[in-house]
């Protein structure tokens, strides 16, 4: 699996974590109310599976990127240090957003 493919697993491994606690308050907070909210807590048992798949998945990613030495022939993209530096940057862009919504759950009930 690439660093790409990682990061972008990872982050649909987060939001589907999170689903539990952030799609209820963002519902609530667009005014959009109802019982029905209420049936998007039974995504709480997956929690811990989708935080662990998250969390292996930026880990790879991290693994890639910093300890991995890169394999490429001279004039690829890949061999430009412009390159590996604006993937980190992507990185740590989508890999702190990605923890704050996996500790949503610690947090939220100073909204509630």
């Amino acid at each position: 699996m690439n660093t790409k493919k990682a990061l972008w697993s990872g982050a649909l491994a987060a939001v589907g974590a999170s689903l539990c606690c952030v799609a209820p308050l963002a519902l609530v907070t667009a005014g959009i109310g109802g019982a029905w909210i209420s049936t998007l807590t039974k995504l709480e048992p997956l929690r811990p599976l989708l935080l662990a798949a998250t969390l292996a998945l930026l880990g790879i990613a991290w693994h890639r990127l910093y300890r991995q030495p890169a394999v490429c022939e001279p004039g690829e993209l890949c061999a430009k240090p412009v390159v590996q530096r604006r993937q980190r940057v992507i990185f740590w862009l989508v890999t702190v957003p990605l923890l704050v919504l996996l500790a949503f759950p610690w947090y939220a009930p100073l909204f509630y």
